[in-house]
Protein backbone atom coordinates (compact mmCIF):
# COMPACT_ATOMS: atom_id res chain seq x y z
CA UNK A 1 0.00 0.00 0.00
CA UNK A 2 1.27 3.16 -1.21
CA UNK A 3 1.58 6.29 1.06
CA UNK A 4 -1.22 8.07 -1.38
CA UNK A 5 -3.62 5.22 -1.66
CA UNK A 6 -7.37 6.16 -1.08
CA UNK A 7 -10.36 4.21 -0.93
CA UNK A 8 -13.36 6.00 -2.34
CA UNK A 9 -17.13 5.49 -2.67
CA UNK A 10 -19.12 6.96 -6.25
CA UNK A 11 -22.66 5.98 -6.85
CA UNK A 12 -23.68 7.33 -10.22
CA UNK A 13 -27.18 5.99 -9.24
CA UNK A 14 -29.95 4.78 -6.86
CA UNK A 15 -28.49 7.33 -4.58
CA UNK A 16 -31.06 10.03 -3.84
CA UNK A 17 -33.95 8.05 -5.99
CA UNK A 18 -35.27 4.70 -6.45
CA UNK A 19 -33.97 3.18 -9.34
CA UNK A 20 -30.75 3.27 -11.74
CA UNK A 21 -28.58 1.45 -9.13
CA UNK A 22 -24.64 2.07 -10.18
CA UNK A 23 -22.08 2.42 -7.44
CA UNK A 24 -18.50 2.61 -8.27
CA UNK A 25 -15.58 1.59 -5.78
CA UNK A 26 -12.05 3.03 -6.02
CA UNK A 27 -8.33 2.47 -4.65
CA UNK A 28 -5.10 3.83 -5.35
CA UNK A 29 -3.55 7.00 -6.14
CA UNK A 30 -6.40 9.92 -7.13
CA UNK A 31 -4.60 10.00 -10.48
CA UNK A 32 -4.38 6.39 -11.34
CA UNK A 33 -7.61 4.62 -8.99
CA UNK A 34 -8.36 1.17 -10.07
CA UNK A 35 -12.44 0.81 -10.23
CA UNK A 36 -15.28 -2.08 -9.85
CA UNK A 37 -18.80 -1.43 -10.61
CA UNK A 38 -21.57 -2.48 -8.37
CA UNK A 39 -24.52 -2.98 -10.15
CA UNK A 40 -25.56 -1.47 -13.74
CA UNK A 41 -29.74 -1.06 -13.35
CA UNK A 42 -32.41 1.61 -15.16
CA UNK A 43 -35.31 3.21 -14.28
CA UNK A 44 -38.45 3.91 -15.95
CA UNK A 45 -39.01 6.94 -18.22
CA UNK A 46 -42.85 8.50 -16.94
CA UNK A 47 -45.05 10.50 -18.99
CA UNK A 48 -42.90 13.41 -18.80
CA UNK A 49 -40.29 11.57 -20.84
CA UNK A 50 -42.81 10.95 -24.11
CA UNK A 51 -40.95 8.37 -26.28
CA UNK A 52 -38.57 7.04 -23.99
CA UNK A 53 -38.21 3.42 -23.41
CA UNK A 54 -35.77 3.44 -20.41
CA UNK A 55 -33.66 5.63 -18.14
CA UNK A 56 -29.95 4.80 -17.86
CA UNK A 57 -27.24 6.25 -15.76
CA UNK A 58 -24.90 8.50 -17.50
CA UNK A 59 -21.56 6.77 -17.11
CA UNK A 60 -19.28 9.84 -18.77
CA UNK A 61 -16.72 9.58 -16.01
CA UNK A 62 -15.68 6.49 -16.89
CA UNK A 63 -14.89 7.61 -20.30
CA UNK A 64 -11.39 8.92 -18.61
CA UNK A 65 -11.35 6.00 -16.37
CA UNK A 66 -12.21 3.06 -18.29
CA UNK A 67 -8.74 1.36 -18.85
CA UNK A 68 -8.58 1.28 -14.93
CA UNK A 69 -12.08 -0.62 -14.76
CA UNK A 70 -11.42 -3.74 -13.22
CA UNK A 71 -14.99 -5.76 -13.75
CA UNK A 72 -18.61 -5.50 -12.90
CA UNK A 73 -20.46 -7.26 -10.16
CA UNK A 74 -24.47 -7.68 -10.41
CA UNK A 75 -26.31 -8.23 -6.70
CA UNK A 76 -29.24 -9.85 -8.61
CA UNK A 77 -31.05 -9.53 -11.28
CA UNK A 78 -33.96 -6.49 -10.89
CA UNK A 79 -34.23 -4.14 -13.94
CA UNK A 80 -33.19 -1.37 -11.39
CA UNK A 81 -30.10 -2.87 -10.42
CA UNK A 82 -28.66 -4.97 -13.82
CA UNK A 83 -31.13 -3.21 -16.48
CA UNK A 84 -28.66 -1.16 -17.93
CA UNK A 85 -25.87 -3.56 -18.86
CA UNK A 86 -27.13 -4.62 -22.23
CA UNK A 87 -26.58 -1.68 -23.09
CA UNK A 88 -23.65 -0.03 -21.80
CA UNK A 89 -21.33 -2.97 -20.81
CA UNK A 90 -20.27 -2.68 -25.34
CA UNK A 91 -18.82 0.39 -24.18
CA UNK A 92 -16.68 -0.47 -20.88
CA UNK A 93 -15.77 -4.45 -21.90
CA UNK A 94 -15.10 -5.52 -18.90
CA UNK A 95 -15.52 -8.93 -16.53
CA UNK A 96 -18.59 -9.23 -15.40
CA UNK A 97 -19.71 -11.63 -12.07
CA UNK A 98 -23.00 -12.50 -11.24
CA UNK A 99 -24.89 -15.52 -9.94
CA UNK A 100 -26.91 -18.24 -12.48
CA UNK A 101 -30.03 -16.61 -12.43
CA UNK A 102 -28.92 -13.41 -13.02
CA UNK A 103 -26.47 -15.03 -15.94
CA UNK A 104 -29.78 -16.80 -17.12
CA UNK A 105 -32.01 -13.48 -17.07
CA UNK A 106 -28.70 -11.25 -18.87
CA UNK A 107 -29.16 -14.07 -22.10
CA UNK A 108 -32.82 -14.03 -21.91
CA UNK A 109 -33.01 -10.51 -21.75
CA UNK A 110 -30.38 -9.98 -24.70
CA UNK A 111 -32.66 -12.47 -26.91
CA UNK A 112 -35.60 -11.07 -25.99
CA UNK A 113 -34.03 -7.51 -27.18
CA UNK A 114 -31.96 -8.96 -29.96
CA UNK A 115 -28.75 -7.18 -27.76
CA UNK A 116 -26.09 -7.35 -30.36
CA UNK A 117 -23.61 -7.51 -27.33
CA UNK A 118 -23.17 -10.94 -25.88
CA UNK A 119 -21.61 -10.30 -22.53
CA UNK A 120 -19.35 -13.06 -21.02
CA UNK A 121 -20.13 -13.79 -17.54
CA UNK A 122 -18.59 -15.27 -14.85
CA UNK A 123 -20.94 -16.93 -12.17
CA UNK A 124 -20.43 -15.73 -8.59
CA UNK A 125 -22.47 -16.64 -6.16
CA UNK A 126 -23.14 -16.91 -2.07
CA UNK A 127 -19.78 -18.12 -0.28
CA UNK A 128 -17.75 -17.31 -3.78
CA UNK A 129 -14.60 -15.15 -3.22
CA UNK A 130 -12.87 -13.71 -6.07
CA UNK A 131 -9.80 -11.00 -6.84
CA UNK A 132 -10.93 -7.91 -9.16
CA UNK A 133 -8.05 -5.18 -9.36
CA UNK A 134 -7.27 -4.26 -6.12
CA UNK A 135 -9.95 -5.90 -4.76
CA UNK A 136 -11.16 -9.24 -2.79
CA UNK A 137 -14.88 -9.62 -3.04
CA UNK A 138 -17.14 -11.80 -0.64
CA UNK A 139 -20.65 -12.60 -1.73
CA UNK A 140 -23.08 -13.17 1.24
CA UNK A 141 -26.31 -14.75 0.75
CA UNK A 142 -29.67 -12.02 1.76
CA UNK A 143 -32.43 -12.46 1.24
CA UNK A 144 -35.25 -10.27 -1.31
CA UNK A 145 -38.07 -10.69 -3.57
CA UNK A 146 -35.47 -12.61 -6.62
CA UNK A 147 -33.45 -15.63 -6.90
CA UNK A 148 -30.14 -15.50 -5.61
CA UNK A 149 -29.74 -11.78 -4.37
CA UNK A 150 -26.09 -11.17 -2.48
CA UNK A 151 -24.32 -8.97 -0.27
CA UNK A 152 -20.91 -8.35 -1.02
CA UNK A 153 -17.83 -7.98 0.84
CA UNK A 154 -15.06 -5.73 -0.39
CA UNK A 155 -12.12 -6.12 1.33
CA UNK A 156 -8.96 -3.39 0.57
CA UNK A 157 -5.60 -2.17 2.32
CA UNK A 158 -7.03 0.52 3.74
CA UNK A 159 -10.12 -1.58 5.19
CA UNK A 160 -13.43 -3.75 3.99
CA UNK A 161 -16.90 -2.64 2.91
CA UNK A 162 -20.03 -4.24 2.76
CA UNK A 163 -22.51 -3.43 0.01
CA UNK A 164 -25.84 -4.73 1.19
CA UNK A 165 -27.48 -4.23 -2.14
CA UNK A 166 -31.27 -5.13 -1.50
CA UNK A 167 -32.39 -7.12 1.36
CA UNK A 168 -34.49 -8.55 4.04
CA UNK A 169 -34.93 -10.60 6.85
CA UNK A 170 -37.40 -13.83 6.52
CA UNK A 171 -36.86 -16.47 8.85
CA UNK A 172 -39.53 -18.51 6.65
CA UNK A 173 -39.42 -17.30 2.85
CA UNK A 174 -41.14 -19.18 0.41
CA UNK A 175 -37.71 -19.39 -1.78
CA UNK A 176 -34.08 -18.85 0.03
CA UNK A 177 -31.86 -18.22 0.62
CA UNK A 178 -32.01 -16.53 4.51
CA UNK A 179 -30.19 -13.43 4.95
CA UNK A 180 -26.75 -15.02 6.21
CA UNK A 181 -26.83 -14.00 10.08
CA UNK A 182 -23.91 -16.07 10.93
CA UNK A 183 -21.55 -14.98 8.14
CA UNK A 184 -22.35 -10.76 9.42
CA UNK A 185 -21.66 -11.51 12.71
CA UNK A 186 -18.06 -13.06 11.35
CA UNK A 187 -17.33 -10.14 8.69
CA UNK A 188 -19.02 -7.51 12.06
CA UNK A 189 -15.80 -9.37 14.27
CA UNK A 190 -13.24 -9.13 11.30
CA UNK A 191 -13.69 -5.45 11.39
CA UNK A 192 -15.77 -3.42 8.79
CA UNK A 193 -14.43 0.17 8.11
CA UNK A 194 -17.97 1.18 6.37
CA UNK A 195 -21.57 0.05 5.40
CA UNK A 196 -23.55 0.53 2.35
CA UNK A 197 -27.20 0.36 3.31
CA UNK A 198 -30.24 -0.44 1.28
CA UNK A 199 -32.93 2.58 2.86
CA UNK A 200 -36.11 1.56 0.76
CA UNK A 201 -38.05 1.28 4.18
CA UNK A 202 -36.18 2.76 6.83
CA UNK A 203 -39.36 5.29 7.20
CA UNK A 204 -41.21 2.21 8.04
CA UNK A 205 -41.05 0.93 12.21
CA UNK A 206 -41.02 -2.55 12.83
CA UNK A 207 -39.85 -5.69 10.37
CA UNK A 208 -41.27 -6.94 7.56
CA UNK A 209 -43.75 -9.96 7.49
CA UNK A 210 -42.66 -13.14 6.15
CA UNK A 211 -43.01 -13.97 2.08
CA UNK A 212 -44.66 -17.45 4.36
CA UNK A 213 -47.43 -15.34 5.61
CA UNK A 214 -47.85 -13.74 2.09
CA UNK A 215 -48.14 -17.31 0.50
CA UNK A 216 -50.65 -18.29 3.55
CA UNK A 217 -52.94 -14.91 2.39
CA UNK A 218 -52.73 -15.70 -1.15
CA UNK A 219 -54.00 -19.38 -0.43
CA UNK A 220 -56.90 -18.22 1.65
CA UNK A 221 -58.06 -15.98 -1.32
CA UNK A 222 -58.10 -18.38 -4.16
CA UNK A 223 -59.88 -21.15 -1.41
CA UNK A 224 -62.62 -18.71 -0.79
CA UNK A 225 -63.32 -17.79 -4.37
CA UNK A 226 -65.96 -18.79 -6.11
CA UNK A 227 -64.35 -17.81 -9.95
CA UNK A 228 -61.49 -17.22 -11.33
CA UNK A 229 -58.38 -15.79 -9.73
CA UNK A 230 -56.24 -13.52 -11.59
CA UNK A 231 -52.38 -12.42 -9.61
CA UNK A 232 -50.60 -10.05 -10.69
CA UNK A 233 -47.04 -9.52 -9.04
CA UNK A 234 -43.79 -8.66 -10.41
CA UNK A 235 -42.79 -11.02 -12.63
CA UNK A 236 -38.74 -11.85 -11.13
CA UNK A 237 -40.24 -12.50 -7.89
CA UNK A 238 -39.94 -16.07 -8.59
CA UNK A 239 -40.83 -17.03 -4.89
CA UNK A 240 -44.62 -15.57 -5.42
CA UNK A 241 -44.60 -17.32 -8.29
CA UNK A 242 -44.07 -20.53 -6.90
CA UNK A 243 -46.23 -19.51 -3.68
CA UNK A 244 -49.35 -18.82 -6.09
CA UNK A 245 -49.02 -22.09 -8.07
CA UNK A 246 -48.47 -24.48 -4.91
CA UNK A 247 -51.80 -22.99 -3.47
CA UNK A 248 -53.33 -23.01 -6.75
CA UNK A 249 -52.97 -26.28 -7.12
CA UNK A 250 -54.18 -27.14 -3.24
CA UNK A 251 -56.92 -25.63 -4.43
CA UNK A 252 -57.09 -28.35 -7.21
CA UNK A 253 -56.89 -25.06 -10.07
CA UNK A 254 -54.83 -25.21 -12.89
CA UNK A 255 -52.40 -22.00 -13.82
CA UNK A 256 -51.94 -19.90 -16.67
CA UNK A 257 -48.99 -17.24 -17.35
CA UNK A 258 -49.78 -14.02 -19.50
CA UNK A 259 -47.03 -11.61 -20.25
CA UNK A 260 -43.51 -11.99 -22.13
CA UNK A 261 -41.36 -10.95 -18.84
CA UNK A 262 -43.14 -13.30 -16.56
CA UNK A 263 -42.63 -16.28 -18.94
CA UNK A 264 -39.12 -15.10 -19.60
CA UNK A 265 -38.37 -15.28 -15.85
CA UNK A 266 -40.25 -18.53 -15.20
CA UNK A 267 -38.21 -20.21 -18.26
CA UNK A 268 -34.71 -19.01 -16.61
CA UNK A 269 -35.90 -20.27 -13.15
CA UNK A 270 -36.46 -23.66 -14.57
CA UNK A 271 -33.31 -23.89 -16.44
CA UNK A 272 -31.38 -22.99 -12.89
CA UNK A 273 -33.59 -25.68 -10.93
CA UNK A 274 -35.77 -23.22 -9.25
CA UNK A 275 -39.11 -24.70 -10.45
CA UNK A 276 -38.72 -28.41 -9.34
CA UNK A 277 -42.10 -29.92 -7.99
CA UNK A 278 -44.73 -26.98 -10.22
CA UNK A 279 -46.84 -28.38 -12.45
CA UNK A 280 -46.58 -27.47 -16.10
CA UNK A 281 -49.21 -24.22 -16.93
CA UNK A 282 -51.59 -24.49 -19.35
CA UNK A 283 -51.68 -22.83 -22.37
CA UNK A 284 -53.78 -19.60 -23.13
CA UNK A 285 -56.01 -21.55 -25.58
CA UNK A 286 -56.60 -24.05 -22.63
CA UNK A 287 -58.14 -21.15 -20.91
CA UNK A 288 -61.73 -21.24 -22.32
CA UNK A 289 -62.49 -25.20 -21.58
CA UNK A 290 -61.74 -24.75 -17.89
CA UNK A 291 -64.14 -24.37 -15.24
CA UNK A 292 -64.41 -20.76 -13.91
CA UNK A 293 -63.43 -21.91 -10.27
CA UNK A 294 -60.50 -24.50 -11.84
CA UNK A 295 -58.19 -21.56 -12.85
CA UNK A 296 -55.61 -18.89 -11.58
CA UNK A 297 -53.90 -16.43 -13.72
CA UNK A 298 -50.64 -14.97 -13.03
CA UNK A 299 -49.88 -12.14 -14.97
CA UNK A 300 -48.42 -8.66 -15.85
CA UNK A 301 -49.58 -5.41 -15.45
CA UNK A 302 -48.90 -4.74 -11.75
CA UNK A 303 -47.60 -0.78 -11.99
CA UNK A 304 -50.52 -0.16 -14.71
CA UNK A 305 -48.56 -0.59 -17.68
CA UNK A 306 -50.58 0.09 -20.74
CA UNK A 307 -49.24 -2.58 -22.58
CA UNK A 308 -49.09 -5.64 -20.14
CA UNK A 309 -51.20 -8.23 -19.99
CA UNK A 310 -53.28 -6.71 -16.68
CA UNK A 311 -54.34 -3.77 -18.61
CA UNK A 312 -55.31 -5.38 -21.62
CA UNK A 313 -57.84 -7.64 -19.80
CA UNK A 314 -59.19 -4.46 -18.05
CA UNK A 315 -59.53 -3.30 -22.08
CA UNK A 316 -61.05 -6.57 -22.58
CA UNK A 317 -58.60 -6.55 -25.44
CA UNK A 318 -57.35 -10.48 -25.26
CA UNK A 319 -58.11 -12.97 -27.71
CA UNK A 320 -58.33 -16.26 -25.68
CA UNK A 321 -58.52 -15.04 -22.42
CA UNK A 322 -61.29 -12.60 -20.31
CA UNK A 323 -62.69 -12.12 -16.69
CA UNK A 324 -66.18 -11.46 -16.06
CA UNK A 325 -68.43 -10.15 -13.25
CA UNK A 326 -67.91 -11.99 -9.96
CA UNK A 327 -63.83 -13.34 -10.51
CA UNK A 328 -61.21 -11.54 -8.31
CA UNK A 329 -58.00 -9.03 -9.06
CA UNK A 330 -55.29 -9.68 -6.61
CA UNK A 331 -52.65 -6.57 -6.50
CA UNK A 332 -50.10 -8.99 -4.85
CA UNK A 333 -47.53 -5.80 -5.55
CA UNK A 334 -46.64 -2.62 -4.19
CA UNK A 335 -46.91 1.11 -6.28
CA UNK A 336 -44.26 2.27 -7.14
CA UNK A 337 -44.28 5.83 -6.51
CA UNK A 338 -45.74 7.42 -9.83
CA UNK A 339 -47.70 5.04 -10.88
CA UNK A 340 -50.86 5.11 -8.82
CA UNK A 341 -52.88 7.08 -11.90
CA UNK A 342 -52.20 4.24 -13.98
CA UNK A 343 -53.03 1.40 -11.62
CA UNK A 344 -56.06 3.57 -10.45
CA UNK A 345 -57.32 3.82 -14.61
CA UNK A 346 -56.76 -0.60 -14.86
CA UNK A 347 -58.71 -0.56 -11.48
CA UNK A 348 -61.74 0.98 -12.60
CA UNK A 349 -61.33 -0.84 -15.69
CA UNK A 350 -62.07 -4.02 -13.94
CA UNK A 351 -64.82 -2.93 -11.52
CA UNK A 352 -66.77 -1.68 -14.44
CA UNK A 353 -66.57 -5.64 -16.42
CA UNK A 354 -68.13 -6.23 -11.81
CA UNK A 355 -64.52 -7.80 -11.21
CA UNK A 356 -63.33 -7.65 -7.38
CA UNK A 357 -60.14 -6.18 -6.32
CA UNK A 358 -57.94 -7.42 -3.55
CA UNK A 359 -54.91 -5.16 -2.65
CA UNK A 360 -52.44 -5.63 0.01
CA UNK A 361 -54.44 -3.35 2.04
CA UNK A 362 -56.74 -5.75 2.32
CA UNK A 363 -55.05 -8.89 2.96
CA UNK A 364 -51.62 -9.63 3.16
CA UNK A 365 -51.03 -10.17 -0.50
CA UNK A 366 -47.92 -8.59 -0.84
CA UNK A 367 -44.86 -7.58 1.72
CA UNK A 368 -41.71 -5.76 0.54
CA UNK A 369 -38.00 -6.66 -0.21
CA UNK A 370 -36.36 -4.32 1.81
CA UNK A 371 -35.72 -3.93 5.20
CA UNK A 372 -37.60 -1.98 7.68
CA UNK A 373 -36.41 -0.24 10.91
CA UNK A 374 -35.32 -3.33 13.33
CA UNK A 375 -34.21 -5.23 10.83
CA UNK A 376 -31.85 -2.53 9.66
CA UNK A 377 -30.79 -2.20 13.57
CA UNK A 378 -29.86 -5.80 13.11
CA UNK A 379 -27.09 -5.42 10.82
CA UNK A 380 -25.96 -2.32 12.37
CA UNK A 381 -25.61 -4.63 15.37
CA UNK A 382 -24.12 -7.94 13.29
CA UNK A 383 -21.60 -5.43 11.24
CA UNK A 384 -20.82 -2.86 13.47
CA UNK A 385 -19.43 0.13 11.00
CA UNK A 386 -17.29 2.93 11.21
CA UNK A 387 -18.86 4.34 8.65
CA UNK A 388 -22.66 4.07 7.33
CA UNK A 389 -23.37 4.98 4.21
CA UNK A 390 -27.24 5.14 3.45
CA UNK A 391 -28.09 4.12 -0.23
CA UNK A 392 -30.91 2.87 -2.19
CA UNK A 393 -33.80 5.65 -1.85
CA UNK A 394 -34.91 9.31 -2.36
CA UNK A 395 -34.27 12.13 0.03
CA UNK A 396 -36.62 11.26 2.78
CA UNK A 397 -35.34 7.63 2.68
CA UNK A 398 -31.73 8.27 3.17
CA UNK A 399 -32.26 10.78 5.64
CA UNK A 400 -34.38 8.38 7.86
CA UNK A 401 -31.96 5.98 7.66
CA UNK A 402 -29.20 8.64 8.61
CA UNK A 403 -30.60 9.34 11.68
CA UNK A 404 -31.62 5.91 12.60
CA UNK A 405 -27.79 4.95 12.14
CA UNK A 406 -26.91 7.71 14.35
CA UNK A 407 -29.29 6.71 16.80
CA UNK A 408 -27.65 3.57 17.18
CA UNK A 409 -24.30 4.55 17.79
CA UNK A 410 -22.50 4.59 14.56
CA UNK A 411 -19.75 7.23 14.61
CA UNK A 412 -19.68 8.52 10.99
CA UNK A 413 -22.77 9.00 8.62
CA UNK A 414 -21.98 10.99 5.76
CA UNK A 415 -24.60 12.90 3.50
CA UNK A 416 -23.95 11.05 -0.12
CA UNK A 417 -25.93 11.76 -3.61
CA UNK A 418 -25.40 11.07 -6.49
CA UNK A 419 -22.39 12.15 -7.87
CA UNK A 420 -20.13 12.81 -4.93
CA UNK A 421 -17.31 11.19 -4.89
CA UNK A 422 -16.45 9.61 -0.75
CA UNK A 423 -13.60 9.10 0.58
CA UNK A 424 -13.62 5.97 2.97
CA UNK A 425 -9.97 6.25 3.88
CA UNK A 426 -7.18 7.04 5.07
CA UNK A 427 -7.69 10.02 6.81
CA UNK A 428 -10.64 11.77 7.59
CA UNK A 429 -14.26 10.22 5.47
CA UNK A 430 -15.30 13.25 3.49
CA UNK A 431 -16.41 14.02 -0.24
CA UNK A 432 -13.83 14.99 -2.06
CA UNK A 433 -15.06 15.76 -5.62
CA UNK A 434 -18.42 15.63 -7.44
CA UNK A 435 -18.09 14.05 -11.09
CA UNK A 436 -20.05 14.21 -14.03
CA UNK A 437 -23.26 12.55 -13.56
CA UNK A 438 -26.79 12.29 -14.37
CA UNK A 439 -29.74 10.36 -16.92
CA UNK A 440 -29.21 8.95 -20.38
CA UNK A 441 -32.44 7.56 -22.54
CA UNK A 442 -33.16 4.41 -24.61
CA UNK A 443 -35.42 5.69 -27.07
CA UNK A 444 -36.16 2.44 -29.59
CA UNK A 445 -32.38 0.99 -30.48
CA UNK A 446 -30.77 4.62 -30.20
CA UNK A 447 -29.35 6.09 -26.14
CA UNK A 448 -28.05 9.76 -25.62
CA UNK A 449 -29.05 12.37 -23.33
CA UNK A 450 -32.46 14.11 -23.30
CA UNK A 451 -31.43 16.37 -26.62
CA UNK A 452 -29.84 13.58 -28.67
CA UNK A 453 -32.65 11.79 -28.80
CA UNK A 454 -35.07 14.40 -28.94
CA UNK A 455 -37.08 13.77 -26.43
CA UNK A 456 -36.61 17.71 -25.41
CA UNK A 457 -38.43 19.07 -28.68
CA UNK A 458 -40.65 15.88 -28.21
CA UNK A 459 -42.01 17.32 -24.90
CA UNK A 460 -42.61 20.68 -26.83
CA UNK A 461 -45.02 18.77 -29.18
CA UNK A 462 -46.82 17.33 -26.82
CA UNK A 463 -47.79 20.75 -25.18
CA UNK A 464 -47.51 23.11 -28.13
CA UNK A 465 -48.01 20.94 -31.88
CA UNK A 466 -46.63 21.49 -34.74
CA UNK A 467 -47.17 23.41 -37.94
CA UNK A 468 -45.60 22.72 -41.09
CA UNK A 469 -45.44 26.08 -43.82
CA UNK A 470 -43.92 25.03 -47.20
CA UNK A 471 -43.73 28.58 -49.15
CA UNK A 472 -42.39 28.52 -53.41
CA UNK A 473 -41.09 31.04 -54.76
CA UNK A 474 -40.82 32.33 -58.53
CA UNK A 475 -37.74 34.22 -60.04
CA UNK A 476 -39.40 37.36 -59.24
CA UNK A 477 -39.79 36.33 -55.36
CA UNK A 478 -43.23 36.04 -55.98
CA UNK A 479 -45.79 33.19 -54.57
CA UNK A 480 -45.96 30.35 -57.16
CA UNK A 481 -49.04 28.66 -55.90
CA UNK A 482 -50.42 28.87 -52.66
CA UNK A 483 -48.78 27.75 -49.51
CA UNK A 484 -49.38 24.71 -48.00
CA UNK A 485 -50.07 25.08 -43.75
CA UNK A 486 -50.78 22.09 -42.05
CA UNK A 487 -51.28 22.07 -38.24
CA UNK A 488 -50.74 18.85 -35.83
CA UNK A 489 -52.16 18.80 -32.53
CA UNK A 490 -53.86 22.24 -32.67
CA UNK A 491 -57.42 23.08 -32.06
CA UNK A 492 -59.31 23.59 -35.06
CA UNK A 493 -61.19 26.56 -33.93
CA UNK A 494 -60.48 29.41 -31.98
CA UNK A 495 -62.94 30.93 -29.64
CA UNK A 496 -64.96 32.80 -32.22
CA UNK A 497 -65.48 29.90 -34.43
CA UNK A 498 -63.19 30.54 -37.18
CA UNK A 499 -60.85 28.15 -38.56
CA UNK A 500 -57.33 27.60 -37.48
CA UNK A 501 -55.62 26.87 -40.42
CA UNK A 502 -57.38 29.97 -42.15
CA UNK A 503 -56.29 32.12 -39.36
CA UNK A 504 -52.36 30.58 -40.38
CA UNK A 505 -52.69 30.58 -43.76
CA UNK A 506 -53.49 34.27 -43.67
CA UNK A 507 -50.58 34.58 -41.31
CA UNK A 508 -48.30 33.34 -43.99
CA UNK A 509 -49.62 35.80 -46.55
CA UNK A 510 -49.15 38.49 -44.47
CA UNK A 511 -45.61 37.63 -43.27
CA UNK A 512 -44.68 37.73 -46.99
CA UNK A 513 -46.46 40.08 -49.01
CA UNK A 514 -45.18 42.66 -45.84
CA UNK A 515 -41.38 41.92 -46.95
CA UNK A 516 -40.18 44.18 -49.95
CA UNK A 517 -39.58 41.85 -52.82
CA UNK A 518 -35.41 42.95 -52.57
CA UNK A 519 -35.52 42.04 -49.33
CA UNK A 520 -37.06 38.59 -49.92
CA UNK A 521 -33.79 37.10 -51.61
CA UNK A 522 -32.65 36.45 -47.90
CA UNK A 523 -34.49 33.02 -48.04
CA UNK A 524 -33.46 32.65 -44.16
CA UNK A 525 -34.50 35.91 -43.26
CA UNK A 526 -37.89 35.14 -44.74
CA UNK A 527 -38.12 32.05 -43.31
CA UNK A 528 -37.71 33.20 -39.72
CA UNK A 529 -40.18 36.15 -40.46
CA UNK A 530 -43.01 33.34 -41.26
CA UNK A 531 -41.70 31.28 -38.61
CA UNK A 532 -42.31 34.37 -36.19
CA UNK A 533 -45.69 35.42 -37.46
CA UNK A 534 -47.53 31.96 -37.35
CA UNK A 535 -46.27 31.79 -34.13
CA UNK A 536 -47.81 35.00 -33.23
CA UNK A 537 -51.30 34.36 -34.42
CA UNK A 538 -51.26 30.74 -33.16
CA UNK A 539 -51.27 32.32 -29.79
CA UNK A 540 -53.56 35.25 -30.25
CA UNK A 541 -56.18 32.59 -31.29
CA UNK A 542 -54.87 30.01 -29.29
CA UNK A 543 -52.59 31.28 -26.25
CA UNK A 544 -50.40 28.78 -27.23
CA UNK A 545 -47.31 28.62 -29.34
CA UNK A 546 -46.65 26.07 -31.35
CA UNK A 547 -43.50 24.96 -32.85
CA UNK A 548 -43.37 25.92 -36.24
CA UNK A 549 -41.12 24.66 -39.43
CA UNK A 550 -41.00 26.74 -42.33
CA UNK A 551 -39.62 25.34 -45.84
CA UNK A 552 -38.82 28.34 -48.62
CA UNK A 553 -37.77 27.47 -52.20
CA UNK A 554 -37.08 29.69 -54.92
CA UNK A 555 -38.29 27.82 -58.42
Amino acid sequence: MAKQDELVFLPLGGVGEIGMNLALYGYGPAAKRQWIMVDCGVTFAGPDLPGADLVLPDIRFLARERDRLKGIIITHAHEDHYGALNDLWPGLNVPVYASPFTAGMLEAKREYEGTRAEIPITIFKAGDRITVGPFEIEAVGVNHSIPEPMSLVIRTPLGNVVHTGDWKIDADPSLGPLTDENRFRAIGDEGVLALMCDSTNAMREGVSPSEQEVSEGLRKVIEQAEGRVAITTFSSNVGRIRSIAQAAEAAGRDVLLLGSSLKRVCNVARDVGLMEGIKPFIAEDEYGYIPRDKVVVILTGSQGEPRAALAKLARDEMRHVALAAGDIVVFSSRAIPGNEKAILEIMNGLIDQGVKIVTDGQALVHVSGHPRRNELQKMYEWIRPEVLVPVHGEAAHLTAQAELATAAGIPIVPRVRNGNMLRLAPGEVAVVEDVPHGRIFKDGKLIGDIDEVGISERKKLAYVGHVAVNILLDQRFDFLADPDVVPYGLPDYDEEGEDMADTLYDAVLGAVESIPRSRRKDLGALQESVRRAVRAAANAAWGKKPVVTVFVSKV
